[in-house]
């Protein structure tokens, strides 16, 4: 991994930073092949139950760096480059919270909108420009536009090229808090840090099962919950859970 992603850990929280400011952080062959790599290692670390990524400077991510140009086809870039990293965080058990500064841009947004959990800067915004050079919005975010927005404002928000503040995205679903600026990377680490104590198997098994109710009917995903459900019940840290409520303290989760 070079140094155009930075990895930090911070107890139980994983810091993956995007770190090519001076292209506004957007994605060429290494900065992908690097992001996947740290939310692989974020992934097969036992120590690690929270992930932040975030971009170093004034955005989170400006989207594919086109002065880069494009030397393979595109749809290979997609399938091979991005893909991975979308699964990685789709996959990754354990929470993955965005946190983004100025704004998050082309893929760089289907990138943050597909974590789950996202926090914003309130002088940032989110934009999907692909109509204005004759593109599809791409990496998922069709998809991922239509279920959180619906059809029409999803359409909308991507042929219009809208940008949309911060306190928009939060009024629509597709953030869940915008801070002041100077105060996202700490707010970010701190939800972050408050996330971690919680068990994490229980957050995995709910990361998991919304995940598949996405894109599954109810009685499917109440089958995964039941599944869930058995698995979990009598783990250490369901016995935990219980007797820190009888004794009226805070529980002390091993994730076992």
């Amino acid at each position: 991994m070079s140094d155009i992603v930075k990895y930090e850990q911070h107890d139980a929280v994983a810091v993956i930073t995007l770190h090519r400011p001076e292209a506004m952080n957007s994605f060429n062959t290494e900065l992908r092949a690097d992001l996947a790599a740290a939310l692989q290692r974020a992934h097969d670390d036992e120590s690690v139950r929270v992930v932040v990524l975030t971009g170093e400077g004034r955005t989170f991510s400006a989207g594919a760096d086109l002065k880069a140009g494009i030397d393979k086809d595109v749809s290979e870039i997609l399938q091979v480059e991005y893909r991975p990293v979308q699964e990685a965080i789709a996959d990754m058990p354990k929470p993955v919270i965005a946190a983004i500064p100025g704004s998050a841009a082309g893929i760089g947004l289907s990138i943050a909108l597909n974590c789950d959990l996202l926090i914003m800067a309130d002088n940032a915004f989110m934009l999907s420009p692909f109509t204005t050079i004759s593109l599809v919005p791409d990496g998922g975010m069709n998809w991922m536009l239509v279920q959180q927005l619906g059809y029409r404002r999803a359409f909308q928000l991507s042929i219009e090229s809208e940008r949309v503040a911060a306190d928009r995205c939060v009024e629509l679903g597709l953030a869940n808090r915008a801070v002041p600026a100077e105060e996202l990377q700490s707010a970010a680490l701190s939800w972050a840090q408050q996330l971690a104590q919680r068990a994490p198997l229980s957050l995995a098994a709910t990361k998991k099962v919304m995940r598949f109710a996405a894109n599954n009917d109810w009685g499917s995903a109440y089958d995964m919950e039941a599944q869930l459900q058995g698995e979990l019940l009598d783990s250490d840290d369901n016995k935990e859970g219980i007797q820190a409520f009888f004794e009226k303290r805070a529980p002390s989760f091993t994730g076992k």
